[in-house]
């Protein structure tokens, strides 16, 4: 457990003043907590590209030596855990219950990821079950604790949206993923960028809000795919989100084939899977 009186204590929630947990309590990597933090949240009944927006914060900004801070809860806040962690990236997660509680506990193979390879923090007493009105108090410290709020995907009523009307009063940055407008998943962020959040084009333009340089693109190195390979990332690329059915559809390639080539294509990095939809992952 730290408190404000500590040294470990993260500088960006000191500046909350009154509004600031007076303890956290902390499982896994303390040093995180000096790290420049981005946060990325979402809507817990993510679709596939919520989850693939979410995803890719999260990779770009390990990318970057950004920790990305998140509430490790269904859909989004559970792909970007992942899109860190899968990149090599920390990432830290804020529990609305104690800390040393797994929830959802579906999620316990990624609660122990990020226990490894990051952070898991609370300001509620270890053993504290997830209480409903605990949850918008936990959004406070996502935000606070970051220089950057991208929300992935949220629906009008999201409780995304408090992280990011939290994060307007603290003085941090927001952004969103524009979706499309006939897409209710999609209202929330809309409705932000029509309000002034910072629309995300591309991954890359949350290093770019953040006051960073990008590097060098270094593409994909498609020499290393076979004909039928290089066929199958096109069309997924140009009709992503897709199913392996509709690959098969325009390939013209066996249902069996299509998922041998996307398994090829994921050992390359090229493309990942989001519940039964292909995207491209770079």
């Amino acid at each position: 457990m730290i408190t404000p009186a500590d040294a470990a204590y993260p500088e960006r929630l000191r500046e909350l003043q009154k509004n600031a947990p007076q303890q956290l309590y902390c499982i896994g990597d303390i040093g995180l907590l000096q790290y420049p933090c981005a946060a990325v949240v979402g809507s817990r009944k993510a679709t596939a590209y919520g989850k693939w927006a979410a995803y890719q914060a999260g990779r770009i900004l390990a990318e970057y030596g950004i920790v990305t801070v998140s509430g490790m809860a269904y859909g989004c806040d559970a792909a970007a855990h992942k899109g860190a962690l899968d990149s090599g990236g920390k990432t830290i997660a804020v529990l609305a219950c104690g800390a040393d509680v797994c929830y959802p506990s579906s999620n316990q193979s990624l609660y122990k990821r990020i226990l490894r390879d990051g952070l898991v923090i609370s300001e509620n007493p270890p053993g504290t079950p997830p209480l409903r009105g605990l949850f918008p108090k936990r959004n406070r410290i996502i935000s606070g604790m970051s220089d950057l709020v991208a929300v992935a995907e949220a629906g009008v009523h999201s409780g995304s949206l408090i992280t990011a009307g939290q994060a307007l009063e603290q003085g941090r940055e927001v952004m969103a993923f524009p979706g499309n407008i006939t897409s209710a998943s999609s209202l929330g962020c809309n409705l932000l960028i029509r309000d002034g959040a910072a629309p995300v084009t591309a991954p890359e333009d949350l290093i770019l809000q953040l006051g960073r340089e990008l590097r060098a693109k270094v593409p994909a190195d498609n020499a290393v795919l076979s004909g039928e390979e290089k066929e199958v990332f096109r069309i997924i690329k140009e009709n992503m989100p897709v199913s392996p059915d509709r690959i098969a559809e325009k390939s013209g390639l066996d249902i069996r084939r299509v998922n041998a080539v996307v398994s090829i294509l994921e050992i390359h990095g090229l493309v990942i899977r989001s519940g039964d939809r292909i995207l491209v992952a770079k």
